[in-house]
């Protein structure tokens, strides 16, 4: 290859590349700026997105910025991310501190001594803790009362005797220390046949007899309203789980006015279970239920930050937008040059294309996840996992539209003395942009739906209010997402049916 090809080549690829730094540093500017206010996180469960609600809404009134990941995940998901400083505060749980984070190994000594040493232990990871603030939300196994008469179940121990129940466990709690298998362990219940599934969902799961038992939290509303029997932890399994305040350490002095205010909180378990009613029963928002706590308990100022619907729709639909968009032009910058290396180069481009498809094995969840350890939550980690999703088909279609162009074109340019970039610009890519802009095509489509589940991990968009739907069991919610996501798929693929027209050579273009 002559020195000005591979200078030509260079050149392009550095093109290619600085496009996508300058689309990454967009999208690092975003997790940036997202940072600089304290923010305040919750578990994906109702109680604990009451909790920081409460906690947010007393920062604001004490004059803090205050940004809100609401129902981030599950507890190692929020403990790593206040340990990489993702987050600044959320609400947790003495029990769920020493089982699940600190492990068994970390037994505390005497019960009185607990809260005490479970400061030490936290100080030492760089965590502080506000509380206990009042109220124990323990673990519990329940079950329909009808069903627990007829086959004579009050204690857990019971459940041994009728391993043909069907047990069905919120997935955190399937694999928690404190859960399933130490369940399992201490009832010698082996024999039991139990399957995870959304602590929100078990409970209709319950009523329509496709499960027979299932873990409870103490204080949940749905208990009383359901009718549901609280089976005695006769072995004493579940230690006690009140409810506390972590906080990043580092970030103590700008936390301190909100440390101060949730030093006064007290709920007890009845106040807890009646916030959990108004939110779970009655369908009024976790914002107006923590904005009258803060203002009768706290005698703060406080203000519910309540949407229209359609304003909410806007906000998460622009969300959903730009990560799409930002993930996608990252992707075209990136795969369009391999896949013209893919041409090039076959032996090299068999391993590109390997790579490619092999990322697209990974199960989307997964790949969220595998990030979070690397990029922290938010945009950021989803923003690259939309991008690692959307190679594959950019890559593969480039490489097939070049793989097709007739050999014989090809001469003919080389014939008529265009250098080898020339002859990709004016030849190649002309002939091959049909079969270019299907895979871009495929790849927008593929971001659309995968970003809905961003919202896992705090990167907001059309998936956050389907997820709330789903914990809130409210089907109107679940459509607010939906719908939009649906319709926005649907937009995209007009709008490259409509850039076919510019783009694709009109002799190219399929009849309609």
């Amino acid at each position: 290859m002559s020195s000005r090809a591979r200078a030509e080549r260079r050149t392009g690829g550095e093109s290619a590349f600085g496009a996508l730094g300058l689309v990454a540093a967009w999208l690092l500017g975003v997790t940036a700026a997202s940072a600089q206010p304290v923010v305040v996180a919750s578990k994906s469960f109702t109680e604990s997105v009451i909790l920081g609600e409460i906690a947010a809404q007393a920062g604001s009134a004490r004059g803090l910025e205050v940004k809100q990941r609401r129902a981030l995940g599950g507890t190692r998901l929020v403990w790593d991310a206040l340990r990489a400083g993702d987050v600044d505060l959320y609400p947790d749980y003495t029990g769920t501190l020493v089982e699940e984070i600190l492990g068994p190994e970390s037994a505390p000594p005497a019960a009185g001594a607990s809260i005490a040493w479970l400061r030490a232990q936290l100080a030492a990871r760089g965590v502080g803790l506000v509380g206990p603030i009042g109220f124990d939300n323990t673990y519990a196994i329940g079950m329909r009362e009808p069903l627990a008469a007829r086959w004579q179940v009050q204690r857990i121990s019971d459940l041994a005797r009728v391993p043909e129940l069907a047990l069905g466990f919120s997935n955190e709690f399937m694999s928690r220390n404190d859960g399933w298998p130490k369940l399992r362990a201490r009832y010698q219940l082996g024999a039991a046949r139990a399957t995870g599934i959304d602590h929100d969902l078990a409970y209709r799961a319950l009523q329509n007899g496709s499960i027979h038992a299932t873990d409870l939290y103490s204080t949940d509303a749905e208990i009383a309203y359901y009718r549901l029997r609280v089976l005695e932890d006769d072995l004493h399994v579940f230690p006690r789980y009140e409810a506390v305040y972590l906080y990043r350490l580092a970030r103590k002095q700008a936390l301190s006015p909100l440390l101060t205010a949730l030093a006064a909180v007290r709920i007890d378990a009845a106040q807890m279970r009646a916030m959990n009613a108004r939110v779970k029963l009655e369908h009024q928002s976790e914002s107006a239920v923590a904005t009258d706590f803060v203002r009768a308990e706290l005698g703060l100022d406080a203000q519910a930050h309540e949407q229209t619907r359609w304003s909410a729709i806007a906000q998460h639909t622009g969300e959903h937008l730009a990560l799409v968009l930002a993930a996608l032009l990252c992707a075209i910058a990136a795969a369009l040059p391999l896949g013209v290396l893919c041409h090039r180069r076959p032996r090299l481009g068999r391993v590109v294309l390997d790579a490619v498809g092999l990322v697209q094995t990974i199960p989307s969840l997964a790949l969220l996840v595998f990030m979070i350890p690397l990029l922290g939550i938010g945009t950021l980690p989803a923003g690259v996992a939309l991008f690692l999703y959307s190679l594959l088909p950019i890559v593969r279609n480039t490489y097939t539209g070049l793989c097709d162009v007739p050999p014989q074109l090809r001469t003919a340019a080389a014939a008529l003395g265009l250098p080898p970039r020339a002859v990709l610009r004016v030849v190649e890519l002309p002939l091959a942009s049909r079969a270019i802009l299907a895979g871009i095509k495929s790849a927008a489509v593929i971001c659309v739906g995968t970003a809905t589940l961003g919202a896992l991990i705090g990167a907001g968009g059309l998936g956050q209010p389907i997820l709330t739907g789903i914990r809130l069991d409210d089907f109107g919610l679940i459509l607010q997402g939906a719908v939009p996501a649906s319709l926005l798929a649907i937009a995209v693929e007009r709008a490259f049916d409509l850039l076919e027209r510019v783009v694709v050579p009109r002799g190219l273009r399929l009849e309609r």
